[in-house]
C-alpha cells in the first residue's frame, strides 16, 4: 500500500449505492495517480441519530453491511468513528486536524459537493479547501451521480424504499434492498393455519423497511445459500386490527422444509408484487399467498440473485 499519505473522502455512506461508488471511482483513480492510499472515514450510527433522534432516518444499510459494502468498492481502508454528543459539539476545524491531519495524514479529500461537517454542520467544501491549504491536503468536491448525469442520493432511496418502489430503489443501489437480523418466533400461524411456514426476521427499528406489502425477492441463510422467498411486510390486518400489530418482515421460502430459527438472515426485495390488504376469510387469503407464490416464483425464475 502507498506510504505517502491518504486520499480521503468523508460521510456516512448509507446504502453505498451508485452515487456512492462513483465518488469511490473518483478517489481512487485520483489516489492512484498521486501514490496515495484510499481511506473513507465513516460513523458508527448516523450522526442525525445523535444531533435529532426524533427525525433521524431509518437506515439502508447496517454498519456491518455498509463496511462490506466498501470493501466491495475496493478501498484500501475505512475508519469508523464513534458519534456521540461530544463529537456533535466538536468544531469543523478540530476535526479536520485531530482525523484528516494527525490520524490519516490526508493529502487528498474528495467529499459530495453539499457534504457538511461539525458542530453546527459548519464545515463544507469552502471550510475544507480553507484548512487544506493550511495543512497541505487538496480538496475536490463532486456530484453524486450514478451514470455521469443522474442525482442519487441516500434520502431518495429511502423515499423510494418506503413507498414500495423496490425496483427503482435496487437500480440506484446496484443491487436490491436487503434487510438482516435473526429468524424469531411469530405468531404461528404460517405452516400450521395457512400452510405457508414462513420466516420471522427480527430487523433492527433503525434499519429501513419497504412499505407493508408483499415482495417477490431471496432469503440468504447464514450457511451462504440463496433461496428465493415470497415475503411480506406489515401487520396482518385478516387477523389483528389496524394499529394493534407490530410490523413484521416474514418470509415464505420456496421449495424449502428446514428449521430456521436463530439463525442470522438477510432478506432482499425484487419486486413489488402488491400492497397488503384484510382479506374476509382465511380461505380468501391462503388462496391469494398461493397466487404470490406463483407471482415470485415466475419473476425470479432465471434471476441472478444478490
Amino acid at each position: 500500500m502507498p506510504g505517502r499519505g491518504a486520499a480521503v473522502t468523508i460521510g456516512a455512506y448509507d446504502g453505498v449505492h451508485l452515487g456512492h461508488r462513483a465518488l469511490l471511482r473518483d478517489l481512487s483513480q485520483r489516489a492512484e495517480r498521486a501514490g496515495l492510499s484510499t481511506v473513507v472515514v465513516t460513523f458508527d450510527r448516523h450522526p442525525a441519530a445523535v444531533v435529532r433522534p426524533e427525525s433521524a432516518p431509518k437506515q439502508l444499510t447496517d454498519l456491518a453491511q455498509k463496511l462490506e459494502l466498501l470493501e466491495q468498492a475496493g478501498v484500501d481502508r475505512t475508519l469508523v468513528v464513534p458519534f456521540d454528543a461530544a463529537r456533535a459539539q466538536e468544531s469543523a476545524e478540530d476535526f479536520v486536524r485531530e482525523v484528516l491531519v494527525e490520524e490519516l495524514s490526508a493529502r487528498l479529500v474528495v467529499v459530495g459537493e453539499g457534504f457538511h461537517f461539525g458542530r453546527g454542520r459548519a464545515g463544507n467544501v469552502a471550510l475544507l479547501r480553507r484548512l487544506g491549504a493550511e495543512h497541505g491536503f487538496e480538496v475536490a468536491g463532486v456530484g453524486l451521480t450514478g451514470d455521469g448525469s443522474e442525482p442519487v442520493s441516500s434520502t431518495r432511496i429511502r423515499a423510494l424504499v418506503g413507498r414500495g418502489e423496490v425496483d427503482e430503489a435496487a437500480r440506484l443501489l446496484g443491487r436490491p434492498h436487503e434487510v438482516r437480523g435473526p429468524v424469531v418466533h411469530g405468531d404461528g400461524r404460517g405452516g400450521p393455519v395457512l400452510g405457508f411456514p414462513t420466516a420471522n426476521v427480527a430487523v433492527p427499528e433503525d434499519i429501513a423497511l419497504p412499505a407493508d406489502g408483499v415482495y417477490a425477492g431471496h432469503f440468504r441463510r447464514a450457511d451462504g445459500s440463496v433461496h428465493a422467498a415470497a415475503i411480506s411486510v406489515g401487520r396482518r390486518p385478516t387477523f389483528y386490527q389496524p394499529g394493534t400489530a407490530p410490523v413484521l418482515v416474514e418470509a415464505h421460502l420456496l421449495h424449502f422444509d428446514d428449521d430456521l430459527y436463530g439463525e442470522h438472515s438477510r432478506v432482499s426485495f425484487a419486486h413489488h408484487l402488491r400492497e397488503e390488504q384484510r382479506f374476509d376469510s382465511v380461505e380468501a387469503l391462503i388462496a391469494q399467498m398461493r397466487a404470490d407464490v406463483e407471482a415470485t416464483e415466475r419473476l425470479l425464475a432465471g434471476a441472478d440473485h444478490p
